[in-house]
């Protein structure tokens, strides 16, 4: 019973994460209430062997049907693996209570920010050419890749929000380089977590199997219905990751 509620919860997640990012919100609410007493690392550890396999069949869906900027994403992707084992450091050293707190503040302002420019996201229309985008993209994956490393929730949200609003992008092309950058540092984190022996392997597959599952279908609908699904799914998720946030840092 414990493996089928949380192999459904990586389900559900690869759904979420594959259209844009947030999978972690059901997947991880759902090891810690069914595995109470298991090390939280060993959670954290066990939830990035399964959403790794989704973001990698999602990335790879994505890449047959969007033409992505290649020249941009790959030194992007190694900014962001860099960041996230800078951040995975980080920890050991720093307590990320503040972060915790701060961040629903944060995503109340990627909300909001959203809601006021209806047009957002709507139109690809890249700002940068040349040198300047992968340098741009590239700062923005490092910060991120850190964040992500360090602490980690919305990284896949805050991903989406980064190219459409720092470089232009449309939700949709936004979406799936994003999940790209996110595959490298979730590679990151997995490393480390393997590394330090926080996988638990035996779950792993199962729960892999099914996030891959859900990021099929998510990708399929992501890709059929466009930018405007894309965006509205965007909100969606902020939204839910605001309540939850709060929730952790200030009532729990």
């Amino acid at each position: 019973m414990e493996l089928l509620i949380v192999a459904v919860a990586a389900a559900l997640a690869g759904f979420v994460d594959a259209i844009v990012g947030g999978g972690g919100l059901i997947l991880m609410p759902a090891l810690f209430a069914v595995f109470p007493t298991a090390p939280p690392a060993t959670l954290l550890g066990t939830n990035k062997s399964s959403a790794i396999w989704g973001t990698a069949i999602s990335s790879w869906q994505y890449a047959q049907r969007v033409q992505l900027r290649w020249a941009t994403l790959l030194p992007a992707g190694a900014a962001g693996l860099v960041g996230a084992f800078a951040g995975a450091w980080a920890v050991t050293l720093v307590s990320p209570e503040r972060l915790r707190d701060a961040l629903p503040w944060v995503l109340g302002a990627v909300l909001l920010y959203t809601l006021a420019n209806k047009h957002m996201g709507r139109e690809h229309a890249p700002r940068y050419q040349g040198r300047q985008e992968p340098l741009v993209a590239s700062a923005g994956a490092f910060v991120l890749g850190a964040y992500d490393g360090f602490f980690g929730p919305g990284t896949g949200s805050f991903f989406v929000f980064m190219f459409v609003r720092l470089l232009g992008y449309d939700f949709l092309n936004a979406s799936a380089s994003a999940k790209l950058v996110n595959l490298c540092t979730n590679a990151a984190a997995l490393a480390l977590f393997a590394w330090k022996g926080h996988v638990w392997w035996h779950y792993a597959l199962v729960l892999a199997l099914a996030n891959v599952a859900g990021s099929l279908l998510g990708t399929r609908m992501a890709l059929r219905h466009g930018a405007g699904f894309v965006r509205a799914v965007f909100l969606l998720v902020v939204t839910a990751l605001i309540a939850k946030t709060a929730y952790d840092a200030y009532l729990k």
